[in-house]
Formats: C-alpha cells, structure tokens, sequence
C-alpha cells in the first residue's frame, strides 16, 4: 500500500528544489499532498507542485471548500510522514514555539507521524544561536532533521545553509518510514569489484557495479541497523548514513573486512573479488613489443572462507554466480566457507547480470531449504536477505 507523504512547502530560494523532491517521490510510488506558505509562492506556483503531486495544492487556511472537512486536521492524519522543505528560521522557530498562525504549522502541531526538516536557509541565520536552541529542543522532541550543507548560497554568502541534494533528503524521509528491526545490530557489507594493478597504468578486475552490495547497505541502514560499506571501485553514491571504506585490491579488502569483522551481528559478502593477482607489479608502464606478454598470477586469500572459519554469533551470507551448475557449485560454496545461507544466481539469465538494477536468484540455507525467486529489484532482494537474516 502507497505512503502518504505530506510535503510543506516555506518561503526559500531553495523551495525550487523542493519540485524535484516532489517529482521523486511520485515516481517512487509515493501519494504526496503538498502545503505551500504565502511566502512560498513567491518563489514556485502552487500549479507546478499539483501538476506533480497530481492532488490539491494548500494555500489557504480559511479557503473555501464545496464539503465539510478540517484540511489541517484531515491531512495531519493522513500523514505517515511530513517532509518541511526548505525548512526555514521562520517555521523553526514557530513550531519549537508551539505557534500555529498559518496552514502549515497548524498541521505540523496536529499530525502525529514522524516530521523532518529539510534546514535550507542564510548561513547568518542557520547559525544564529536562537536559531541553533530551536533546532536542539525540536530534536530534543523527537523532531527529525535533514542537515544543511556548505556551499555557495543564493544571497551571495558562502558556507552552510544549502538545502541538501535531493537524495539525501529522500533517503531521510524513507528512514523515517521504515521498520528498525535491525536496532542496535552492526551489518558489514562488501561491494563491488577489485582491481589487481599489473603496471602504473594496467589492471585485472571484473565487470561487478556494485548495485547489489550498496542496496543492501541502504536497506540495512534504513531498517536501523549501523552499516559498514566495505566497498571496491564503483560509480555509485555513497548511501545516506553508512560508513563506506573504500578499497582497491583483495588483499585491501581482507584487511578491511577482518578489522570490522568481530564487532558485527551480521556480514553480507557481495563484493566480486578477484580470485588471482600479478606475481610481481612493474613499476613502470610495460611496453608493447612483438613478443606475446606472459603474467604471471598467484592466488588471492579467500576472504569468506577464512570468515568461516573465524565466525563466531555472526550470521554470514556469501554470493555466487556462476555461468552454467549454479545450485551444485552454490551448495559446494555454502559448506566449504561455512555460510548461513548463499544467494545464487546466473550470469546468463535475463535480469541477473552485472550492473543490472534488477536481480533473479535461489538462495540457499544450511539446512538445504532452497527458495528460487522471479526477477525483482536489487532493493526488493536486498530485503528478503535481511529478512532472512533476522530469522
């Protein structure tokens, strides 16, 4: 069932960027209603935010209506989550006031669903202590903040106050809705490729994105959990709220993962690592000749074997892909590395390659208990692991 996301709207130059955080949302599935202040529609019509929204835009406390209903108290109930964005000095100092004088700020007093304010304001003003003592008692409350950021501002100023990218406030807004049941657990993740440097300008790596080891250190996140990415070479974003160690080589990785490793509750290897490396790096560029080239490779350490071995209460997931014997292979990794449960899936099947947003995969659990699941997003599947996980 759809969310609803209450979306207020105040009077900042940033209230533009507030259009995309709309359009995000909608394309996400969510049901948003959004509030605008008079000193909002200074800066964007209340047209642009229903043509996106697709629903009635509030403007007016007393407007007319063609039926009985109290808005404020209608949409505050409606509400599972309410987005202030830009969040001003002027609707943070009335609500940690208890002032309710416009649509807005009445329905924020009246709804009882998790509110975040999206700070976006002058950097003078951002760091005026009444400003600051509003913002710690509204925490203290239980109120949800999305931090400014530094950069150049519209009034020509430079420092904080930059409402942050839309990403990051919507990566806020999804942590508020969603279920802690990893409160308190620490949850290691890897990701992506690694690369083994032949010469200053050569490597061997392999095709990994990293899409599925980054989805599930957000779902981790947002499920509560305090995340560790320890992630390869990736083009990929960094997930709100995770700490992301960022490596290049196996051996880089093995030590990474072996410094987190004794203080997690649960470790998910998703990371392609290399299984060979050069023998010996050329410090320079090796140049071409009209000889064939030999390169000598030795064997990286297995990682996820020697966690096997070394596990403890911690609940270890591995990955396996393969091209051809998937489940006999997968079976043969879950008991040599001592896994928990393997998720396994072929490289050659429609929407389970690399650097697909999708995935298809069996996974596989201790006790030989095997469930094969249809193509679905990385997210969806970063999901069922955990879920997996806390059984």
């Amino acid at each position: 069932m759809s969310k609803n996301i209450v979306v207020g709207v105040t009077g900042g130059i940033a209230a533009y960027k507030t259009v995309e955080v709309v359009s995000r949302l909608k394309k996400m599935s969510y049901n948003v209603d959004v509030i605008m202040t008079k000193s909002a529609q200074e800066f964007v019509m209340p047209l642009t935010f229903q043509t996106l929204s697709k629903n009635k835009v509030v403007c007016d406390m007393f407007e007319k209506t063609n039926y009985y209903e109290v808005e404020h108290i209608s949409l505050a109930t409606k509400a599972d989550a309410f987005l202030v964005c830009p969040a001003t000095a002027n609707i943070i100092g009335k609500v940690a006031n208890g002032i309710a004088d416009d649509f807005l700020s009445t329905t924020i007093m009246a709804t009882k669903a998790p509110v975040i304010f999206a700070l976006g304001m002058n950097t003078n003003m951002y760091e005026n202590p009444i400003v600051q003592a509003n913002i710690k008692k509204l925490k203290e409350y239980g109120y949800l903040f999305v931090d400014a950021d530094e950069g150049f501002l519209a009034c020509g100023t430079s420092g904080k106050g930059r409402l942050a990218d839309t990403q990051t406030i919507i990566d806020s807004l999804e942590y508020a809705l969603s279920k802690k049941d990893l409160q308190g657990k620490k949850v290691l993740v890897t990701a992506g490729p690694t690369t083994e440097s032949i010469d200053p300008v050569r490597f061997i790596t392999n095709h990994s994105s990293g899409k599925m080891g980054y989805e599930i250190a957000k779902a981790a996140r947002l499920r509560g959990a305090s995340v560790t990415l320890v992630s390869g070479k990736t083009n990929l974003s960094c997930p709100t709220g995770v700490n992301v160690v960022n490596v290049t080589s196996a051996l880089e990785m093995k030590e990474e993962v072996i410094k987190h490793f004794d203080n997690s509750d649960i470790v998910i290897k998703a990371a392609a690592v290399a299984d060979y490396r050069p023998k010996s790096v050329s410090d320079d560029k090796i140049k071409k000749t009209d000889e064939n080239l030999s390169i000598e490779l030795e064997k990286n350490p297995d990682i996820l074997k020697e966690l096997g071995q070394r596990k403890s209460n911690q609940i270890l997931v591995g990955f396996c892909m393969e091209t051809k014997d998937l489940i006999e292979n997968a079976k043969k990794k879950l008991e040599s590395k001592n896994l928990d449960f393997i998720v396994a899936n072929n490289l050659k099947v429609e929407g389970a390659g690399f650097g697909t947003d999708t995935n298809v995969v069996s996974i596989i659990e201790r006790n030989g208990n095997k469930t094969d699941y249809e193509k679905m997003s990385k997210f969806e599947l970063a999901n069922i692991i955990l879920d997996k996980t806390l059984k």
